[in-house]
């Protein structure tokens, strides 16, 4: 359940309302960061690779698509880590 949401039940059976510490904030919104992080990379890997693998849009993809997709998806990670080293390097 969110720890945001009220229930009925969970304020009934304790008799007081639920406390949410600073630190549950701050992980929830830690966690919902990740989550558009994730999301914001699949996106970008995806439009990334299509646009410059994908010649022939079908049901199906070609050998050479196939190849230059995996290929891609593997550049961007290690490049998306490459940078991230760097950042944490330099913030520490």
């Amino acid at each position: 359940m969110d720890p945001y949401s009220s229930s009925s039940s969970s304020s009934s059976s304790s008799g007081a309302s639920p406390q949410v510490s600073t630190e549950d904030i701050m992980d929830q919104v830690k966690l919902q960061l990740a989550q558009a992080y994730a999301e914001e990379f699949l996106e970008t890997l995806r439009g990334k690779c299509f646009e410059k693998c994908i010649t022939k849009p079908g049901s199906s993809l070609s050998g050479s698509e196939s190849s230059c997709v995996s290929r891609c998806v593997d550049r961007y990670i290690e490049a998306t880590g490459i940078i991230s080293r760097a950042l944490f390097r330099t913030s520490s």
